[in-house]
């Protein structure tokens, strides 16, 4: 059953891609901020290392070593909270070799004031027609994991994507699209993983709304009136492995190292028609109940001083700690949530609720 919707939807998203369209190079990135505090204190090196419900975002194969019951939650915000980022998900296994999930994201700034009517037909200033409004992102994903019978147990998973995006009643769109995923673990030690996002291109149907009114502020602040259009998302290929270095009876030590491969010219430390972006992590854990993280990322070279000839090297560092509480986990990351090394870091919490853990630690 899962197997057929998954086909039908990627027969259904490739077709899309007939219509005239444009590929993006940020497009819907309030997908690319990362969920859990764990994988964002690790700096986003995830794809072999994810075992949890947070799968569904970083590697939908993951899921399959859900136990039982997942749900996860994490709130962020931006900016002294103008701008808030909240996720929540749900993973279960329906058979021992077979996993779902369910994971919601939203991105919004409310509250914004519009100020198209500020000025009304004979030219006063009336500050009574200043309304409000919201700018949110949705990201939907329906996400299926199976273990193969294939080198000892290959786990692959994919997620079915629903983007929805609305600015007001101006704007809305709604976008369609597949991730892919797939690891592997040999003898405990190492772990190796792939995530294909945007498989097919994510598309972004967008519909534009204003009133004539609305139309005339928008032409005589010379700002263009945008127009119905289609925007498509280009594929992003992740592959990553991971190391248990240290194993003891107490003390576990592992390092993650992630390659991220974007199909389309972005400002990463290799440029090019195809841009890689590296992501390493390091996670340390004693007695299975606390972790300490450490990861870099948004790794880039900028002029100094102007001169194009002296690039410099910059990247992101994080660091985070984890507390596992039997069913309960709670994650903290200290990171550059949503910025560049720009300096400016947020306290991140994330909370898991694991509905099995009380049989594992009997």
């Amino acid at each position: 059953m899962y197997k057929k919707i998954f086909f039908l939807a990627l027969i259904l998203i490739s077709s899309v891609q007939l219509i005239q369209a444009q590929f993006r190079p940020y497009s819907n990135e309030f997908m690319a901020l990362g969920v859990g505090a764990r994988g964002l204190a690790m700096g986003n090196a995830q794809s072999a290392i994810v075992n949890d419900v947070s799968s569904a975002y970083w590697n939908p194969a993951g899921l399959n070593d859900v136990e039982n019951l997942q749900v996860s939650a994490m709130h962020a915000e931006w900016f002294a909270g103008v701008g808030k980022y909240d996720y929540i998900g749900f993973a279960k296994n329906i058979r021992n070799d077979r996993a779902v999930g369910v994971s919601l994201i939203r991105f919004g700034v409310d509250n914004i004031p519009n100020t198209l009517s500020l000025v009304d037909g004979s030219g006063n200033v009336n500050y009574e027609n200043i309304t409000t409004f919201s700018s949110a992102d949705y990201g939907v994903l329906l996400s299926y994991a199976q273990k193969l019978d294939v080198l000892g147990g290959i786990k692959v998973g994919g997620n079915v994507k629903i983007i929805h995006r609305k600015v007001g009643s101006f704007a809305k769109s709604w976008g369609f699209g597949i991730d892919l995923g797939a690891q592997y673990v040999y003898k405990n030690k190492l772990r190796l993983g792939a995530t294909l996002r945007d498989a097919t291109s994510t598309y972004n149907t967008w519909a534009f709304s204003f009133t004539e009114e609305e139309k005339e502020a928008l032409k005589l602040a010379n700002n263009e009136i945008p127009v119905n259009s289609v925007e498509l998302t280009s594929q992003q290929l992740i592959v990553g492995g991971a190391y248990k270095f240290f194993d003891s009876d107490k003390i576990d030590v592992q390092s993650a190292l992630d390659l991220v491969a974007t199909f389309g010219e972005r400002n990463n430390l290799i440029k090019g028609p195809i841009s890689i972006d590296p992501r390493i992590g390091l996670e340390a854990t004693y007695n299975e109940k606390i972790a300490l993280r450490l990861g870099l990322n948004n790794f880039q070279r900028f002029s100094k001083d102007g001169d194009v000839e002296n690039k410099s090297l910059s990247f992101q560092p994080n660091v985070g700690l984890g507390l596992n509480l039997n069913f309960l986990t709670v994650d903290y990351a200290l990171t550059g949530f949503g910025t560049v090394a720009s300096g400016v870091y947020s306290h991140i919490f994330s909370v898991k609720l694991d509905f099995n853990a009380s049989d594992r630690f009997n």
